[in-house]
């Protein structure tokens, strides 16, 4: 079968390359995947360009992704959710990294059935960015009518939060470029800010919750505009104690400057490493067939093409997701 693999750390063009790999053989408890779409996310370019090799140890060449849409195509004889032919969604575990493939295989927990009144190229770009942010929100307790700032409202995880955000009753400020004030507003955002000609702090304050997808000052600036006694919840920032123990980090304590700033303002603050949850999946199915939750794509590249989709998708332009498809036929969104 083909797979799109690492094969050396530095650029994309030059680090990754479509190869000839074993099909995968499946145990018990797992089901094979015949894939007709796979996502591509940040964390697959930050792995080729070696910014998380002393995270993530890779026997190189290595194939890429994590999210995935596709159809059973065999099943583990402990397997009882799943049989031959249904289609299914999901964001596969570190060991089992490479989606962006023929064929993948996968513990069966970790899957769902696939929303009904979408394409597996929509399907494919929610498991990733729809945990992550679904994850982010529970360790902070979002409710109605909470202020919330959702920084990068026209990124992957920032269109799915402003959605989840507005399902749950909050008020919700965003910031984005003005080339996407109106998309991202038709999203369901209060009020957009264009981070380019707004000081979003001068805008958004006394908040309830930051969702901090930025990472750096970004991270220290959120307490400036949090309420006393606010939440801050981020994705890119320093990790709690939870995500460090997750991430294999011993004796870990927050940066003083962190910790200071949650004490002088009796704030939360929480950081998630996005862990796969079938339930959370079904969740998502949930939304999106009852359209709470529409699917943000960009482009969607032909799998010959998928060297080309990492490299826009670093650009930094993409508006949502960029997905590769191995189907046949696709519908370019």
């Amino acid at each position: 079968m083909k797979a799109l693999q690492i094969t050396k750390y530095g650029d994309i063009k030059d680090s990754i390359k479509i190869a000839e790999v074993k099909r995968p053989e499946i145990s018990g408890s797992e089901i094979l995947i015949a894939v007709k779409a796979a996502a591509t996310n940040p964390i697959d370019y930050k792995i080729v360009q070696g910014h998380l090799k002393d995270m993530l140890q890779l026997n190189l060449p290595a194939s890429i992704g994590y999210d995935v849409s596709g159809e059973v195509v065999e099943v583990g004889n402990e397997v009882k959710d799943f049989k031959i032919g249904d289609e299914i969604f999901g964001r596969v575990p570190q060991e089992y990294m490479g989606t962006v493939a023929e064929f993948v295989a996968v513990e069966s927990k970790v899957v769902a059935h696939k929303p009904e009144n979408v394409t597996f190229e929509k399907t494919a770009s929610l498991p990733l960015t729809g945990l992550t942010a679904i994850q982010a929100f529970e360790k902070v307790n979002i409710k109605k009518d909470d202020r919330v700032l959702i920084h990068a409202g026209s990124g992957g995880v920032g269109s799915f939060a402003i959605q989840y955000a507005k399902s749950k009753g909050a008020i919700v400020y965003t910031t984005t470029s003005n080339t996407n004030l109106d998309w991202v507003k038709a999203l369901g955002a209060d009020r957009v800010i264009d981070y380019k000609n707004e000081d979003y702090k001068e805008v958004a304050n006394n908040l309830d919750i930051v969702f901090d997808t930025l990472g750096d000052d970004y991270t220290l600036e959120a307490f400036e505009i949090i309420k006393e006694g606010g939440r801050v919840t981020s994705i890119v920032g320093p990790p709690d104690a939870e995500s460090a123990k997750q991430m294999g980090i011993e004796n870990y304590e927050l940066p003083e400057k962190l910790a200071k700033l949650i004490e002088e303002k009796s704030a939360k603050y929480n950081h998630t490493w996005m862990q796969p949850n079938a339930d959370q999946l079904k969740e998502i199915k949930a939304m999106v067939e009852d359209r709470t939750i529409r699917p943000t794509i960009d482009l969607v590249y032909p799998f010959e093409d998928a060297i080309k989709a990492y490299e826009y998708l670093a650009s930094g332009r993409a508006k949502g997701k960029v997905i590769v498809s191995l189907s046949e036929t696709f519908e370019n969104q």
